[in-house]
């Protein structure tokens, strides 16, 4: 059985190879394949933040009786990355490569931060108090 630290560890690698072909593909100016791999990379980012972090894990986590501090950071830096990511959607669709690529700088120093906390604070507290949650994250 995979642990949900391995599985999010696992989800974070692949939003971030996602998110670097887009990247690649707007510096390039390849506007193309530069939409259909931003959509691949915010398809992903959205089930791993939306569906598997605050639709399952929080919750079951606060049900747990989990420490809630480490979820509201990380709830709120949510926003924060949502808000970057809707600002690079538009810089995308204005193909506006300076402002896409600076935000984009942005938004992976953030990211960076945060999978740090999620991968060395909170998910291995999840391992602990709600391990057999695993199992819901492999068919989310």
């Amino acid at each position: 059985m995979t642990t949900i630290s391995e599985f999010m560890q696992h989800s974070h690698r692949q939003c971030d190879e996602l998110y670097a072909a887009a990247e690649e593909a707007v510096a390039n100016q390849d506007w193309d394949t530069a939409t259909v791999g931003w959509r691949a990379f915010t398809s992903e980012f959205n089930t791993h933040i939306t569906e598997r972090e605050e639709g399952l894990l929080f919750p079951a986590l606060e049900a747990a009786n989990g420490p809630p501090g480490p979820i509201a950071v990380m709830r709120g830096e949510h926003e924060q990355m949502r808000a970057l990511v809707a600002q690079m959607n538009e810089a995308l669709a204005a193909r506006d490569q300076p402002r896409f690529l600076g935000l984009g700088e942005t938004l992976m120093m953030l990211t960076q931060q945060h999978n740090m906390k999620e991968e060395n604070i909170l998910y291995p507290i999840m391992d602990q108090c709600i391990a057999n949650e695993a199992d819901n994250l492999q068919r989310s």
